[in-house]
């Protein structure tokens, strides 16, 4: 059974990444921060229908605390799927953005990034195996007014992606990038209406976290051991 991380597991997307990954046979570290009680209350669903799972809390903008939980788990069974899914908006026209408001959704993305794979590369590396998905969006490759500190940060993930790729190919590691459009949610459900969402989708509908959960799974299987390095977009045809 192999063991597999999946930050920001509370939200949509993350909850139904945790429970495909759980479903094909994996345990799962349910992360969260602030959601920690949905983390535990998912990881509890997904072992009361006969899947492996637990929850993992701590902040991903903070390097010190996340080594210390890592090495937890590390001593126990080298995480070997890594679903970097943490991420927040915090959208504002740049001439109306705050520093804050940059740096806070920088630190949660990219950087958290940085701090919960990191740790993980030199153990993942021991055992020659290995499948890391970063959850990207479809502002970091079209832009989107208001974003402007979000797209910066999943653009980054995009060239973070190819490079590390590149680093650990030959180790049995492949490195690749989702990237979402508008996928239903509470908070897609907030920002779009049904028909903005007919205006912009030539598919004419939302995407489902499960579908984006189904694609997440594929690139954290053997089958997809040969796909490394790429952006690969999930949104309706937007782009």
């Amino acid at each position: 059974m192999k063991r597999a991380l999946v930050t920001g597991g509370s939200g949509a997307i993350g909850a139904a990444i945790s429970r495909r990954l759980a479903a094909a046979g994996h345990h799962v570290y349910v992360h969260a921060h602030q959601g920690a009680a949905k983390a535990q209350e998912l990881a509890a669903t997904i072992r009361s229908t006969g899947g492996s799972a637990e929850p993992i809390i701590f902040d991903v903008t903070d390097a010190a605390s996340v080594r210390q939980a890592l090495e937890t788990i590390i001593a126990d069974h080298v995480p070997q799927i890594v679903v970097n899914n943490a991420g927040i908006h915090d959208d504002a026209v740049m001439p109306g953005m705050t520093h804050e408001q940059w740096s806070r959704v920088i630190d949660v993305s990219l950087n958290g990034f940085f701090n919960v794979t990191q740790p993980l590369l030199l153990p993942m590396i021991g055992t020659r195996w290995g499948r890391i998905v970063n959850i990207s969006s479809v502002a970091a490759i079209a832009g989107n007014r208001g974003q402007t500190n979000y797209a910066a940060a999943k653009a980054g993930l995009h060239g973070a992606t190819r490079s590390l790729a590149l680093e650990l190919a030959s180790r049995g590691i492949t490195v690749n990038a989702v990237a979402p459009g508008i996928i239903a949610s509470p908070m897609s459900e907030d920002a779009f209406g049904k028909e903005q969402i007919a205006r912009l989708v030539p598919m004419k509908r939302a995407g489902r976290p499960e579908e984006v959960a189904e694609l997440v799974n594929f690139l954290a299987s053997d089958a997809a051991a040969y796909i490394s390095g790429q952006i690969i977009s999930i949104n309706g045809g937007m782009i």
